[in-house]
């Protein structure tokens, strides 16, 4: 049996020796790991869009209401509350305006450099980058 030691100072060809496997092994759990928690987060945060459907379909008097109850918030607390959230959401709602305006622009300009062919490809590049994030 060779010792930790004797390993770590093995000379052997590349995929014989331990400590190179080894690393690559760690590599390799590190990236998935990485992955994994890319995964997660994804699922686990739903798209604006979808967040802000259900604010607007009745999602807000939900969220005010397990606050009020789970918090057991005063009056003045939770007109507060309210008071914030509405500012948030407007806000949000306003920087996802100027984000659509922004692409908008963006995409306009790029189309102005392209030919019709390379208009026609870029158009299915981002019909399936969009497809991709939903």
């Amino acid at each position: 049996m060779v010792s930790f030691q004797a390993a770590l100072h093995d000379n052997r060809a590349t995929w014989h020796n331990p400590r190179i496997l080894l690393v690559l092994c760690l590599v390799f759990l590190c990236g998935a790991t990485a992955g994994g928690l890319a995964m997660r987060m994804r699922s686990v945060n739903p798209a604006p869009k979808s967040w802000m459907l259900f604010w607007k379909d009745g999602g807000r008097n939900i969220t005010l209401n397990k606050f009020k109850r789970e918090l057991n918030l005063t009056p003045e607390q939770a007109a507060e509350i309210e008071a914030s959230l509405d500012e948030f959401v407007n806000y949000y709602q306003s920087l996802q305006v100027q984000m659509d305006d922004f692409r908008a622009y963006g995409k306009q300009r790029i189309m102005k450099v392209l030919t019709p062919e390379q208009k026609v490809k870029f158009e299915e590049m981002l019909s399936g980058m969009q497809t991709k994030l939903r």
